[in-house]
Parts: structure tokens; sequence; C-alpha cells
């Protein structure tokens, strides 16, 4: 029986209108003649938040009451977008709550427009977590995702210059009208210290923790609603603050500045996602955060969502905690200390419920990106932890010597705890030892993370393996984003793709459709209208007509080279401008970047630079600005992506193969009907596999032949000397020309492409411009081009994240829906 009142739904414009201005009257103090735009956001805000509520509260009283298992999704980064649109999409209220505003003379798309994107990710991993909860939601299966309630999230790029600079994002400045603050459910977490032998009242030797200090993690929650099936999940986020904030006599005595000392120390813990880490209070900042939250989250779960009298040795009936890449691997000692050091269990026992509660993803195949913490930094900050880690080790390193007897250097390539170069703990491993099953998040990269990252254990573990490829959720990113195409699906094969998205083969036979194939290419020429509207009132940036609209979006890193990209502009610049080639042969391109770098990135930043002052020299330059367009709108997010992707024509997938592990960009451009130009890496691969080789532009060398270009050694200038429209290419990037004649503006670039070149893009230059000279000549047909992009369309459905979700549950985590 439910307990407590439950707000009725609004199901009728009257009824809605009425808890609207309740809301805004009662909840934010004004009467509607006088609210302010952000009065009326934030009390529709919370009129469909109330309704959301109700579910909220009664699905998380019968999900514990039934003692199911949850999904604990422990994630650094929820990249979530904003929050009103997808309510109302979930809850079927877009009709009612539109016309209801209208009778009070309000606009739902102004209203939409105040909200501001919660700061909570910074690219595909976040990302890939909000699709994640949201699927597992709509699925009807009970979930948890945790993270850290960032108050300033990742940063707010500006372009100054044309250079990156850093600013706080301060998502939470008007409030969060989404979220419910959960003060009296805080959680103490301890750090530093030293730890201790003793004996139990049981005669039993016992280690203990004496913490010397501590913070608290109060909780805010976020609902998670399900498209049109009622159930609403959660998203708990936690906020750091001090357990004594304020010390009122240091204050009177006028060192006001000391007084709230701690406050200042313990916030700094959620203030910003991913603090630069170049330094050692940056690095050791960062494991703070990642302690923080897995530590509030674990307690949480043991104390607030299980039976007071539940039996321990059963958690893994009741909880599988998902670890989102290494950030939150520090979860599996902590676990082993709450059930040895806490709940006394036996460290067998402990060990054999650790291993079964914990799976791993991991998303990345660079050595630099598997987390690495320095013992000497855990010994200070988590010295029990330590010794855990290091029991943990000393077991595993027992059972790998006896499987492999004589084959010390494997036991040493096998070790949680290396000693090169420093003694460190390697956070992939552990998650590996301790986790039931590892994840790779598309083929080729499951196969490599086997193969090359994590080949001893995958032969020691051979059964420990799986892959789940990425998907992205269909109600976001089509049905949101891309209503016009929404209009023509659901006219031609009905409505139920949203929630099963391999119904989209049913477009394919109007890939053949004159008529359909027409209505398709309006609805893209809508979405570049909506798109060029957009980037002029938010940048100021003109996108021309008519353009085939290139984009490549996406964190900035070297590995994805929008360096290679913007060669390729620049070769087609200078042919232009020296008279190599007609101009009246070009195809008027716009090229659409969007990227942040991180702030300790320097070569990330150099290419930002780089791209913005060709921009600026191109629209200036009146013999190439009606032909070549370069738009480098600053601070891509979620938002703009919801306008972006669905006007692409052409969509930029051009990591060096075998660096990216998966991509989920490259699923959301085909799926909104735009063709992908890519090399075979990461989930591009099982793209061209489904969509065909004929609808796929691919160039560039596979992973072998990278591996065997880089054994055999690679000489990145040689290949600038060979290659005559390469070092034109080059030889202008680096003359002044974009840069008022200053010669050493651009040196840092060009020299790292001539005598580093990491990710090979003067290897793979030659290929990728033959295959763009193939986009040219499959553009220039426009029915052509509309029947591969509708057919990608169709082929792709595979990548909802509803399907990534059921894997998920099938192959790792054995939950089911309620």
């Amino acid at each position: 029986m439910a307990v407590g009142p439950v707000v009725s739904p609004p199901h009728s414009v009257d009824g809605f209108v009425k808890e609207f201005l309740r809301e805004l009257n009662f909840g934010t103090g004004v009467l509607l003649s006088r609210a302010t735009v952000n009065d009326q956001y934030v009390a529709l805000a919370r009129t469909v938040a109330h309704y959301l509520a109700a579910r909220w509260l009664e699905g998380g009283r019968t999900r514990r009451e039934a003692g199911v298992k949850v999904v604990g999704y422990l994630s650094a980064e929820y990249l979530l977008g904003r929050q009103l649109g997808n309510a109302l999409l979930a809850t079927g209220l877009r009709d009612i709550v539109e016309e209801g505003l209208e009778s009070c003379g309000i606009n739902l798309s102004t209203l939409r427009a105040q909200e501001v994107e919660p700061g909570l990710g910074n690219g595909g991993l976040g990302r890939l977590a909000a699709c994640f909860i949201d699927s597992l939601a709509t699925l009807n299966v009970p979930c948890i995702g945790y993270g850290i309630r960032y108050e300033y999230g990742i940063f707010r790029q500006t372009f100054v210059d044309g250079r990156q600079v850093e600013q706080p994002d301060a998502w939470l400045s008007l409030g969060s009208p989404w979220e419910f603050p959960h003060p009296e459910a805080a959680v103490q977490v301890d750090f530093g210290g030293t730890t201790e032998e003793y004996v139990d009242e049981d005669g039993t030797p016992r280690r203990r923790w004496l913490p010397s200090w501590n913070v608290l993690g109060v909780p805010y929650n976020y609902m998670v609603p399900g498209y049109h099936n009622g159930r609403v999940n959660t998203l708990r986020l936690w906020s750091a603050q001090a357990t004594k904030a304020f010390d009122l006599q240091i204050f009177n005595s006028g060192d006001y500045a000391e007084a709230v000392r701690a406050q200042t120390f313990a916030e700094n813990i959620s203030k910003v996602l991913y603090p630069e880490d170049s330094t050692p209070q940056g690095r050791e900042l960062r494991l703070q955060q990642q302690y923080f939250f897995v530590a509030c989250s674990l307690r949480d779960f043991i104390e607030r969502e299980l039976p007071a009298d539940f039996d321990l040795h059963d958690l893994p009936e009741r909880i599988i905690f998902q670890l989102n890449d290494t950030h939150p691997v520090i979860a599996v000692p902590e676990l082993m200390r709450l059930l040895v050091d806490e709940r006394k269990m036996d460290w067998d026992e402990a060990w054999a419920v650790t291993q079964k509660c914990f799976a791993y993803t991991c998303h990345t195949l660079l050595p630099e990106a598997l987390e690495v913490w320095p013992t000497e930094m855990l010994a200070k900050l988590l010295p029990r932890h330590l010794e855990i880690i290091y029991q943990i080790n000393d077991g595993f390193l027992r059972e790998v010597r006896e499987a492999f007897p004589g084959d010390e250097m494997r036991a040493r390539r096998m070790s949680i705890v290396t000693d090169y170069p420093e003694r460190a703990v390697r956070m992939a491993y552990l998650a590996t030892v301790a986790g039931a099953k590892v994840n790779g998040v598309a083929e080729l990269h499951s196969q490599l993370l086997r193969d090359k990252v994590l080949p001893d254990f995958s032969e020691y573990w051979p059964e420990k393996f799986t892959n789940v490829t990425n998907g992205v959720t269909p109600r976001r990113f089509i049905r949101l984003a891309n209503w016009n195409f929404t209009r023509l699906i659901n006219e031609t094969i009905g409505t139920g793709w949203v929630t099963d998205l391999d119904r989209l083969a049913e477009l394919e036979p109007y890939a053949e459709d004159p008529e359909f194939r027409a209505r398709f290419r309006q609805v893209k020429a809508a979405n570049k209208e909506r798109l060029a509207k957009l980037l002029v009132a938010r940048d100021g940036i003109v996108l021309p007509e008519g353009h085939l609209l290139d984009v490549m979006v996406k964190r900035l890193h070297e590995y994805k080279r929008q360096s290679m990209k913007l060669l390729h502009i620049l070769s087609t610049y200078e042919q232009i401008i020296s008279g190599a080639i007609d101009p009246a042969t070009v195809t008027p391109r716009t090229f659409v970047f969007g990227a942040k770098a991180a702030p300790g990135y320097k070569m990330a930043k150099e290419t930002i630079f780089a791209i913005n002052a060709v921009a600026a020299t191109l629209a200036a330059d009146e013999r190439t600005n009606h032909l070549l367009t370069v738009a480098f709108p600053a601070n891509y997010n979620v938002t703009l992506a919801e306008k972006l992707i669905p006007a692409a024509d052409l969509s930029e997938q051009i990591s060096l193969a075998g660096k990216e592990a998966s991509g989920t960009g490259n699923m959301k451009f085909a799926l909104n009907g735009a063709l992908t130009i890519g090399t075979d890496d990461g989930a591009n691969v099982e793209i061209r596999e489904l969509v065909g080789d004929d609808n796929f532009i691919l160039f560039g060398m596979s992973e072998p032949e990278v591996a065997d270009l880089q054994a055999r050694g690679y000489n990145p200038a040689a290949v600038y000397e060979s290659n005559p429209l390469l070092k034109r290419a080059i030889d202008l990037l680096a003359s002044g020309h974009f840069t008022e004649g200053n010669r050493d503006a651009m040196n840092p670039l060009v020299m790292d492409l001539l005598y580093n070149d990491r990710f090979l893009a003067l290897a793979d230059f030659q290929s990728y411009i033959e295959a763009q000279a193939k986009v040219d000549e499959l553009y220039a047909d426009p029915d052509a081009w509309s029947r591969k992009a509708i057919l990608n369309v169709a082929r792709t459905g595979f990548f909802s994240s509803d399907r990534s979700m059921r894997e998920y549950l099938d192959r790792i985590w054995h939950a089911k829906a309620l």
C-alpha cells in the first residue's frame, strides 16, 4: 500500500494549469503577471517533476519490498543534456503542457531554451552513461546511477584570439529544479591517518583504519524516467561538505578565512570534473573525488537500500556494481573494507562476495588512459585500502604462480602493483581481478583489449572477457533531436521504433522511393536551417546555404586526428588559391568542429588554435569563402549536438585504427541520415558491416597495418617530402598565412606533425584525400546520396542503447525487469 500523498497526474489542460500556477505562486513565490522566464521555467519543471515523483517514490518502495537485483552504475560522468524535453517526452505530457502554457500566454519553446544543461560530463563516457540509465528505465530494470554533483562541471569553453580559455561552468547558478537534496542522508567519508592491529571481542586479530580527517557526502537525487512505461529510476549524485563547516571562535577572533577553511577544503572535492592533474595536488584531488563518490555509494546502498537484517553474504543477489572505466575501481577495496573491517566477515568469504558484485567496462586502448595510482599517494590518503590491495594482489599472484609454475615474469606482468617507473597500483588490473566480467565496447575494441591490453588476463580467464557494443538512446537522439525526421518515420512505419529501433529496417524499401527520398532531403534542409538560426544567435556564426555539411565533433585528442581533417581543408584551400584546381569543380562545404581540450593538453589546444586561425582566414578570403567555410562553435554540448547531428551530411570518424574504443557519435550521425567517412576503428567496423561497403566511405590503414608500420619505423618527415599535396598544405600552415605573417605561431603543431605524428595523420593523408574525392563525387548526385543516407538509417537500428542494455543484462548483470 502506498504511503503518503501522491500527486495526481495533470491529465487535463485545466489540471496542468492549476498545478503550474500553484507551483508558480507558492513554490516560486511570484504572480504570473510578475514572473520572469526563469520563474516560469522553474515552476514548469517542478510541476512535471512532481508528476514523475509519484511514480518514482512508489517504484522505489515496490523495488525494495520485492528484493530484486539492482544495477548500480558507478560513473564519474553523466552528460545528461536538458531534462525538461526528455521528461515531457517520457510522460507524454507535451501536448497538455504546450496547450496549458499557451492559455497562460507562455511559449513552451521559450521555457525549454531557459534550461541550463547540467555540467556533469565531458564526452562519450558521460553521454554513454546517460543513455544507459535512460534505457534501463525504459526496459523497466531497477537501476541506481551513482556519481558526483560537480558544482562547476568540466569547464565552459571560450575562445580568446582563437585560443581555448576555460571558464567555470556555473550551471547551478539559477538552481536546479530537477534535483532532490537529502542532507539528512549524508554519508561520512574518511581520509588519511594510519591503521593498526587489534583483537576483537571474539579474540580474532584484525586491522582497522584510524582516519585523520573526513567530509560529508550529501545525496542529490535526480529522476530517470522510462519512456511511456511509468518506471522512474534514480540518479544519485554526491556533493561534498565539511563535517565542521564553520568555527565561530576563530571567526570572532577576526580570522574569517580560517573560520571556513574546512568548508572550502571539503567542497573542493565536488567542485569540478577532472581537476587539472599536472600537479601533485591535482592528482590527489582526483583520487579524493573517486574514493568520495564510491564510498558514499556503497554505504548508501548497503545501509539505505537493504533491510537492516540483510545477510551481506547474499549481496550479489541484490546488486551488481558496473565500473564505468577505471575511475570507480577504488570501490573494490572499499567494499572489502566494509565487509571485513566493519561487518567482521572472513576475508575469503568477503572476497567471494566482492568478486560477484563488480563488473568492469574498459573504455580505452591507450595505456596512458588506464589509471595508475602511486602507492605513496594511496598510503597518504587511503592507508587501509592500500593494505587491502596488497592482500588482494598477494592472493592473486599465488594463484598465478600455481597456474604457471616457474613463470615469474608472467606473475610480474600481471601484478596489480608495479614497481616501474614507480611503485603504483594498476587500477585496470585490480578491476579485472575483482570483476565478474570485463567488457570492451565494440567488437574490434574487445578483441584488442583481450589481445593487446590485457592479454595475460584473457589467457588466464578467457570466460571473464566479453563484448557489448555501445548504443545511443533513440528517444533523445532521434525522437527529441530530430522531430522533422521523426514525423516522417512515424508516417511511414508507425511509432513503435522509438522502443524497438530494429524496426527502422522497415525504412529500407523506401530508399528506392523517389518521393520518400525527396521528403528526406526536405527534412535535412529544414534541420540545416534550424542549425543556422541557432549558430547565429548562439555564436554569431553564419552558415552559408547549399553547402555539404561536413561535421567532426568529439573530444579533442590527437588520436581522433582533428589535425588530419584540418590538413584536408588546407589542401583544398591551397589548391584553389594556387590555381591547381578550378573553383567551379569544388563542392561547396561547411566544416563544423566541436571539441574541448583538457586544460593541460598542450597539443590539443594548439590544434584548436590552428582550426580557428584557418577559419578566420577563410572567412575573409573572397576567393574561397563562398566555397569553404570553417565553423568552430565554442562549448560544444548535448544541447548543441541535438541540433547539429540531425543537420549533418557527412560524419567524420577518422581516428587511427586501433585507438578508438567505440565511439557513439558515429552511431548518432548514421541514425540521423549522415554518411560516414572513417577508418576501420571502434564501432565504425560494425557500422560498415551493417550498412554495406557501398554506403560507408572507408579509408586508411587497418589496425594490423598500423602496427606493422610502427614496428618498421615511421618517418613522418619522409611522407611530407614525398607527397606534394601534403607538403604544400603544411608549408602553407607554417608560412604565417593564417597568423598575420607570424611564422612561429603554428610551429608547435607543424613540428609535431613532421617529427612526431604519434597517430600517423600524415601516413593516412593520401588515402583520406582520395576518400574525400569520392565524397564529392557522391554528393554531386543528390538522389543517390539520399538513398545511401536512408539505408544508413534503416540498417543501424542495432545501435540502440536498449540493445546494449539487454546484452549487459544477459551477459554480465543477470538482473531482470520488474
